[in-house]
C-alpha cells in the first residue's frame, strides 16, 4: 500500500518509527519490536538508516521488508543522499521492489566525510529519482526551520521543491510545543504546499538524549520541558515516565486539532507506543 493513499480528511494517520543506526538493531531484535507494535495497528512503520548512510542500508531494507512480510505492516524505508552512489540507490530501489516495499522517505542525511561529494546534492534530486521509479516518496520538514537554513521562508522554498519533485507527504522533525507546528503548518499552506504533513513527536527519555537532539536539530526547549528536566534530574525513571506522558498529551492535542498525521519516534521502545495509545484511550480519544 502506498502511504499517500492513507490520508483522508477527519482521520489523522498515526505511525511509528524504529531505527537501526550503526547496526545496533539486529533483525531478531527488530522482530521483537515489530511484534509488539503490530497489535497497535499503526498506519505505517518507518525504518531509518544511519545519518551517514551506506553502512546499514541493507539492514534498513531487511527490517522494512520483514515488517510487511511477517507482520502485515505498511513499511517506509529511509534513503539518504549521503553515503550512497547513484548505482547504490538504484540497487536499493530494485530491492524495495523485490520485497514489495512501496514507500521510501528521502533525506539528504549527514555525510560521514564532510568533504565527500554527494551523488545527490539535495533531497529533491533523490526524490525525483525515487518518484520516477514508481515509489511513493515522503520527505522531511522542519517546523522551526532546518538548522542549516537561515530563514523559515527559505526552508519552505526547499520544501516546495521537494513536493514539486514528487514528495507526496512530509514527516516533521521533533518539536515540543504544538503551537510551533500549527504556525509552521499555516506558513506551509500559505507557501502553496498541499501534501499532507505529519507531526513528528519524540518523548523525552533522558537529559542526555534531549541535549543531543537539540544540538543536532536546533529545536527549542519550552519552559515546561526545562522544568521537567530540572524536577527529575536525579531520577531517570521518573523523567522517562513523565516525558512519555508529556508526549502523549502533545499527541492528543495534535490529533484533536485534526492534523494530517502524527509520527511517533519510538526509539525502539515499543512500550512508548503502548503507553501513548493507552493514554489517548484513557482520555476518550478513539481512532477513526
Amino acid at each position: 500500500m502506498q502511504i499517500a493513499s492513507l490520508f483522508h480528511p477527519g482521520r489523522p494517520v498515526l505511525s511509528f518509527e524504529i531505527f537501526p543506526p550503526k547496526g545496533d538493531l539486529s533483525l531478531p531484535r527488530a522482530q521483537e519490536v515489530l511484534q509488539r507494535l503490530s497489535p497497535l495497528s499503526p498506519d505505517f512503520v518507518s525504518v531509518t538508516c544511519s545519518a551517514g548512510g551506506g553502512g546499514n542500508s541493507e539492514r534498513t531494507l531487511d527490517i522494512a521488508a520483514e515488517a510487511q512480510r511477517s507482520f502485515g505492516l505498511t513499511a517506509l524505508a529511509h534513503q539518504t543522499c549521503a553515503g550512497f552512489t547513484r548505482d547504490q540507490v538504484a540497487q536499493n530501489i530494485a530491492r524495495l521492489r523485490a520485497s514489495g516495499v512501496q514507500n521510501v522517505l528521502a533525506l539528504r542525511g549527514d555525510a560521514a566525510n564532510a568533504g565527500a561529494p554527494l551523488a545527490y546534492v539535495h533531497a529533491s534530486e533523490l526524490i525525483l529519482t525515487l518518484h520516477d521509479a514508481g515509489l511513493c516518496v515522503g520527505a522531511a520538514c522542519y517546523p522551526e526551520g532546518h538548522i542549516a537554513c537561515d530563514t523559515l521562508t527559505g526552508d519552505l522554498l526547499h520544501m516546495k521543491e521537494k513536493e514539486d519533485a514528487g514528495a507526496s507527504f512530509f514527516i516533521s522533525q521533533l518539536f515540543f510545543e504544538n503551537d510551533i507546528f500549527f504556525r509552521f503548518l499555516d506558513s506551509a499552506r500559505a507557501a502553496g504546499l498541499r501534501a499532507p504533513i505529519c507531526a513528528g513527536v519524540m518523548p523525552i527519555l533522558s537529559k542526555s538524549q534531549i541535549s543531543r537532539m537539540i544540538f543536532l536539530c536546533g529545536a527549542s526547549l519550552p519552559a515546561a520541558v526545562v522544568r521537567l528536566l530540572n524536577r527529575y534530574e536525579a531520577d531517570e525513571a521518573s523523567l522517562r515516565s513523565a516525558g512519555i506522558d508529556m508526549a502523549a498529551e502533545q499527541v492528543l492535542g495534535l490529533l484533536s486539532a485534526g492534523v494530517d498525521g502524527v509520527h511517533l519516534y519510538t526509539m525502539n521502545h515499543p512500550d512508548i507506543a503502548e503507553r501513548e495509545l493507552a493514554y489517548l484511550k484513557g482520555r476518550g480519544y478513539v481512532r477513526a
